[in-house]
């Protein structure tokens, strides 16, 4: 960052300097509180439980059709050998009663063709009835358990779920492949910078909350890890990605001070469904309320760090098409531009958040229940905290990151451009948003 191009502006080497010190105060801290807080390796294995599919096989087979019988005829009629009544903990869940359009009294089997002796064979495979009602039928591969044969009774299997990863492979290398072609080495840089927070978060985030790590430190950690690394990949060691970093941490640090304080003022313990109450008992023994703190600040530090990198780069081009404006005009004319990306944003978040929890949001139509205690309903009050909160923070990581972005980019300089790669620095005239 010292005294070179960043973009269309040359930083000076005292603001470079201040910059680099900021920048490794940070990665010291982050770095501290990684090796602080991660996990013993022992205690960790030792918080592990059992795999419900360790020791079985699981195969992919093709439906070929489905039927419904009565429950207790299930694996006892002369086709049903390799049947087994239950699953194992798949997505299945186990099997269904009742419920609106089903029939208590039944259940569902696939006739589903799986690989044997070289060749394929049919099996009776027990599934939800919901699971046939929603649509499963001929030709869809689905994942089962095999349960080998043993004392004369025949290989059995049990539904699992659907198998994905065709689709879902092919979606991904779509989406890579679409990212590389229009942003180039960015795109791939941004693509390593997702690798990175997957591996941050598997491998320390998860096994530290695993373990009872303390929620507050461990969630900015987090962020830090994931964010130092990802913005230099994805947009270049500069003062304007340094400008955007101090911005997000900015951000982070309030988004994490008022998700504390939200969860614990709205006693958000997490406790909402079955799944919840099983995770705590494996886990903490206690609430989760600091996984929902967690939760809150890494779901929200994706559109945050949006908004930091654009304001950092909206002041940046500002004073490259403008180079006589001060700070004050600067920060004015970023901001602009900050208003109109925060209107969408908030919505953008609001949408997520809506969509993400819309089954919960259809059950609470369906029993008709009053606004006022859908609101304060544990699962969807903690939809309205991590909307809120995350609105929050990037509310106020808009005014302070372009604050910052004016403040670096007013001692800067225009850099002189090359004929050829557009007008010379001296023909630029200021763009609209800096005459008005």
């Amino acid at each position: 960052m010292s005294a070179h191009h960043d973009a269309d502006l040359r930083v000076g080497r005292t603001t470079s300097a201040v910059l680099w010190a900021l920048v490794l105060a940070v990665a010291a801290v982050t770095l501290t509180g990684l090796v602080v807080l991660r996990p013993d390796g022992d205690v960790v294995r030792a918080t592990r439980v059992e795999n419900p599919y360790a020791g079985l096989r699981l195969v992919d087979g093709t439906v070929s059709g489905t039927r419904a019988l009565p429950c207790d005829q299930v694996g006892t009629e002369s086709g049903g050998e390799g049947v087994v009544p239950a699953d194992p903990g798949g997505e299945a869940g186990g099997l269904p009663g009742g419920g609106p359009g089903g029939v208590a009294s039944d259940c569902a089997v696939a006739v589903v063709e799986v690989p044997a002796d070289g060749g394929t064979a049919s099996a009776e495979v027990p599934v939800p009835v919901e699971v046939v009602r929603a649509g499963l039928g001929a030709g869809d591969p689905v994942r089962l358990a095999v349960y080998p044969a043993q004392d004369g009774v025949p290989a059995a299997y049990a539904f699992v779920g659907y198998e994905r990863r065709l689709p879902l492979g092919l979606l991904a290398g779509l989406f890579a492949v679409l990212v590389v072609a229009v942003a180039r080495w960015k795109g791939l840089a941004a693509l390593g910078g997702v690798a990175v927070a997957f591996v941050v978060v598997a491998q320390f985030l998860l096994p530290a909350l695993r373990t009872g790590g303390p929620p507050l430190p461990l969630a900015l950690v987090t962020a830090s890890a994931i964010m130092l690394p990802v913005l230099y990949l994805a947009h270049g060691v500069s003062a304007r990605t340094t400008t955007a970093l101090l911005g997000t941490v900015a951000g982070l640090a309030v988004t994490a001070g008022l998700a504390a304080w939200a969860t614990g003022a709205a006693h958000l313990d997490g406790l909402v469904s079955d799944e919840d109450f099983e995770l705590s008992r494996l886990t903490t023994g206690a609430g989760l309320g600091g996984i929902v703190l967690c939760g809150v600040v890494v779901a929200g530090l994706g559109v945050l760090n949006d908004v930091t990198v654009t304001q950092a780069s909206a002041v940046w081009e500002v004073k490259a098409h403008a180079p006589h404006l001060g700070v004050g005009a600067l920060f004015a004319s970023g901001m602009r531009v900050g208003r109109d990306h925060l209107a969408s944003t908030v919505y953008t978040i609001v949408f997520a958040y809506a969509g993400a929890a819309l089954p919960t949001l259809l059950l609470v139509d369906l029993y008709a229940q009053p606004v006022g205690q859908v609101l304060t309903g544990g699962d969807v009050a903690e939809e309205v905290v991590r909307t809120l909160v995350g609105s929050v923070g990037l509310v106020l990581a808009i005014p302070l990151t372009t604050l910052v972005a004016a403040l670096v980019a007013a001692r800067g300089r225009p850099v002189e451009q090359p004929e050829s790669d557009g007008p010379a620095a001296g023909d630029r005239r200021p763009v609209d948003a800096v005459t008005t």
